[in-house]
């Protein structure tokens, strides 16, 4: 039997309206301090967001989902941020916002491999219409 190993996970979610709180489920952010691990997997469903609204910048969403790929890979790719240790950096992305881009609370689970659990939430949680960047 693999040992199991505490995750932390939280929804990447877009926001076109902060004030009527609709939003769409665009990406999971996967944290486990056992392995090491910090990802994100995300999906832009371009057609789906512009039902929301047909005033979201596409390019604008896509800058800011990849800036969170950059802080969970660590670095000076990452800027300031990118250069904390992995815990801070996860604890950052998923600190609470009121802006488009926003992550839904932390909920903890036990897995034997991440990515294959960040594969998995991506599939349960995200649309599976929506093409993985």
């Amino acid at each position: 039997m693999q040992e199991k190993h505490v995750f932390e996970y939280a929804v990447i979610r877009v926001v076109p309206c902060v004030e009527r709180e609709e939003f769409m489920n665009v990406g999971v952010i996967l944290y486990c301090s056992g392995k090491g691990f910090l990802q994100t997997r995300y999906a832009l469903n371009e057609e789906r967001l512009r039902a929301f609204s047909d005033e979201l910048d596409m390019q604008e969403l896509q800058e800011r989902l990849q800036a969170f790929e950059r802080i969970c890979k660590g670095g000076t790719d990452g800027g300031t941020i990118g250069k904390l240790p992995i815990a801070s950096r996860f604890r950052w992305l998923t600190a609470t916002r009121s802006t488009v881009v926003q992550t839904s609370p932390v909920h903890p689970g036990l897995c034997a491999e991440p990515q294959q659990t960040l594969d998995r939430l991506f599939k349960q949680l995200v649309r599976q219409d929506a093409q993985p960047a």
